[in-house]
């Protein structure tokens, strides 16, 4: 149950927690978004498999991220550099730092990941997910990236990073 107010807290059943796919080796589990917490947060599970690609590089411009490892393994690139979290290890990532994250090679991996101040990312997931089952276009995507302040952009670093795999 979810209540819409700011004097509430939210509270959110796991059987009840809304799950999309955005790839076949991910899984976005939608926790509380920026409507539900009168802005303060925003928050999901994300589950992925071994070998996802996880996300791409981006950065946002107006909200931290914050990812907190419940298990297995992480890579994360924050700028020009990789960085490993395991089980337990968190990590904020300010505004405009650019960064994508995946399971690390050999590893499945569930992160608790929190936006504040909090955005309206819960239709940007279900975009993905439409994406993913071919009933939207990566163009749509590109389109949203100033509504979703989800930035994309070309890393080298990265794509040597999952390379690796």
């Amino acid at each position: 149950m979810n209540f819409a107010t700011a004097d509430q807290p939210v509270l959110v059943r796991s059987a009840e927690a809304e799950a999309l796919r955005d790839g076949a080796s991910s899984l976005i589990t939608l926790l509380a978004d920026s409507g539900d917490t009168s802005g303060a947060l925003t928050a999901n599970k994300a589950t992925f498999r071994t070998g996802s690609p996880g996300a791409p590089a981006h950065f946002h411009t107006r909200a931290t991220e914050m990812f907190y490892v419940l298990s297995g393994s992480m890579r994360i690139l924050l700028d020009d550099t990789i960085v490993t979290l395991g089980q337990g290890d968190f990590l904020t990532v300010p505004p405009t730092v650019p960064h994508a994250f995946a399971p690390s090679a050999g590893s499945e991996a569930e992160m608790l990941v929190v936006f504040t101040p909090g955005m309206d990312r819960f239709d940007y997931y279900r975009l993905l997910e439409r994406v993913y089952r071919g009933e939207a276009s990566v163009q749509e995507i590109r389109d949203s990236s100033e509504h979703f302040d989800n930035h994309y952009f070309d890393s080298p670093v990265w794509q040597r990073e999952l390379a690796q795999r």
